[in-house]
């Protein structure tokens, strides 16, 4: 079994080897997946290299403040013109999660799987997977120095950005030593950390603070108060104007409630499909749950989409995480 280490150095040669990428991450990016193929986008540009950064859908407006980061193509909304046959997936567990930009690639494509999710299945010709890394962003950090460049506060920001938000702004208990002197680094480079932290884990739009009060809403908790979740339906997205990124930290609540191990966010996707998001204390595995259900993630952190009506998606999802406890 090859180390993280020499994973490191065939990642490089790759990059070296090869030109003309396609760097994609996974769907409904969130800072990771927007601030690593930025990132990786910095880095091709410095070597050179050509490529085309892409995502199924729009970047999240609070991440456009990212040098380059109208770069990324949505892919919803451009015509393909060819297909690539050198590919670089950034912060997707598994391929499924790049979406329709499969459609992008050539078959047989050289591909080079950059992830940090425990539940990743190694998919590619050439992985670089470290599951204890905090983001994908602290794993494209040893791969940047490895190529020994000179950095600017771009490159720091967006680094910094994938950290912050898959830490929870350090609070997670991914935040190890070694990402504290990572953050410590890219603050030297000129990072405003204390805006970053406020624009991007204080601030809401009024959609994302509506669309959260009907979520809360919601609310149910199990008999014996370990599991809370909320829901959030079409209806909940028109009349509040929210987007799907609007979503994002609304499971938190849930799971905050003194005594909850396990919350749970039900976005109702239409009459027979259901996605799940389940943050965990830390007794429940969420990762291994998600993956029943054809999911993934981290073992705090996971989610799945699940075909059924909201009521049987819920009964089923809520079993077995009581199951688990």
């Amino acid at each position: 079994m090859r180390t993280y280490e020499q994973e490191l150095i065939d990642a490089r040669r790759f990059i070296e080897e090869h030109d003309d990428f396609l760097v994609v991450a996974h769907v409904q990016p969130d800072g990771d997946a927007v601030s690593s193929t930025l990132a990786v986008g910095w880095l091709l540009s410095r070597l050179g290299k050509t490529f085309t950064l892409i995502n199924e859908g729009p970047i999240p407006q609070r991440m456009m403040y990212m040098n380059g980061a109208d770069r990324i193509l949505n892919m919803s909304v451009t015509e393909r013109t060819r297909t690539y046959g050198n590919v670089i997936c950034v912060d997707c567990a598994d391929f499924k999660r790049v979406g329709l930009v499969s459609d992008w690639m050539e078959d047989g494509a050289n591909m080079l799987n950059i992830d940090h999710h425990p539940t990743n299945d190694e998919y590619g010709t050439q992985t670089l997977i470290k599951a204890d890394a905090a983001a994908t962003a602290e794993i494209l950090y040893d791969l940047l120095v490895s190529f020994e460049l000179e950095w600017d506060r771009d490159l720091a920001e967006m680094l910094y950005t994938g950290i912050l938000t898959d830490t929870g702004g350090f609070r997670y208990s991914s935040t190890s030593p070694k990402v504290m002197r990572i953050a410590s680094h890219l603050l030297e480079l000129g990072v405003n950390g204390p805006d970053l932290a406020d624009s991007l884990l204080e601030q809401l739009t009024k959609p994302q603070f509506d669309v959260l009060t009907q979520a809360l809403g919601t609310l149910k908790m199990s008999n014996d108060g370990k599991v809370a979740w909320v829901h959030v339906t079409p209806e909940h997205m028109m009349q509040t104007g929210a987007s799907n990124e609007d979503l994002e930290g609304i499971v938190n609540y849930p799971r905050n409630i003194q005594g909850v191990e396990v919350g749970v966010l039900f976005k109702v996707i239409h009459a027979d499909a259901v996605k799940a998001s389940m943050r965990s204390a830390g007794k429940v595995d969420v990762a291994a749950i998600a993956a029943e259900f054809g999911g993934g993630g981290h073992v705090r952190a996971a989610g799945c989409r699940l075909e059924g009506s909201l009521e049987e998606v819920t009964q089923r999802v809520i079993a077995r995480i009581g199951q688990s406890l």
